[in-house]
């Protein structure tokens, strides 16, 4: 079985399927492992037998782990634990989680400004601003999170603006509570029409326009501050 490299997909009743939908049994002497410990998962396909089970959500391809023989499943998972168990090993964890950590921190608080900066509310309106900054920061930047502001395929100046109108949308706007029609570029078309109110009522804070006690961007302050 050396060499036996496959990318198989989930079926029914716990089956697999290959890539032209065929059934596939992996060997008796084979075993799951479940994604999560890429370590671990580095060893096995090291070796040059394995199936990679994998599933697409939307645009993205996610691994759910990966078929090998049990035998060298084991033996990686010793080789790591080995490795683990050591101070060098100990000390490079710390390093990297704390450069890893500041480097977290000085993204939140580039993006937080860069929130800020495409708010531009007028100076009657800056602690509105700082707040909104910092709810959308929040909800965006975790690592994992999913949102745009974790992806660096688009400026952060533009990350910046779509997690504030996708913030909008789901704080000021009856969104998540919608019906929509299951019609291709349905929810396309309703996401935009929002995305055009919610440009609308930013337009008002960065003119300095008098803002009435049930603005709906003031209902989300007052939401997120309980």
């Amino acid at each position: 079985m050396k060499g036996d490299i496959r990318i198989v997909n989930p079926g029914p009743g716990g089956s697999l399927l290959g890539e032209k939908g065929e059934r596939l049994v992996p060997p008796n002497d084979w075993a799951f492992l479940p994604a999560g410990d890429a370590g671990v998962t580095r060893k096995v396909t090291s070796k040059g037998s394995f199936w990679r089970v994998q599933v697409k959500k939307g645009r993205r391809t996610i691994s759910k782990g990966i078929w090998a023989p049990a035998s060298t499943i084991e033996q990686a998972q010793r080789d790591v634990q080995a490795i683990r168990s050591t101070e060098a090993y100990e000390k490079k964890r710390q390093y990297d989680l704390q450069r890893r950590q500041k480097k977290q921190l000085e993204y939140e608080a580039a993006f937080c400004k860069e929130v800020e900066n495409f708010l531009n509310f007028h100076p009657l309106h800056k602690p509105t601003e700082k707040i909104i900054a910092r709810a959308v920061t929040t909800h965006a930047i975790p690592v994992g999170s999913g949102t745009v502001a974790r992806t660096s395929m688009i400026p952060i100046e533009e990350r910046a603006a779509r997690a504030v109108i996708a913030w909008m949308r789901h704080n000021t706007t009856a969104y998540d509570n919608m019906h929509i029609a299951r019609i291709k570029g349905e929810r396309r078309a309703v996401r935009r029409m929002l995305a055009e109110r919610s440009v609308a009522l930013l337009a008002k804070y960065r003119q300095g326009k008098p803002i009435a006690d049930d603005c709906p961007l003031q209902k989300a302050i007052r939401k997120n501050e309980k």
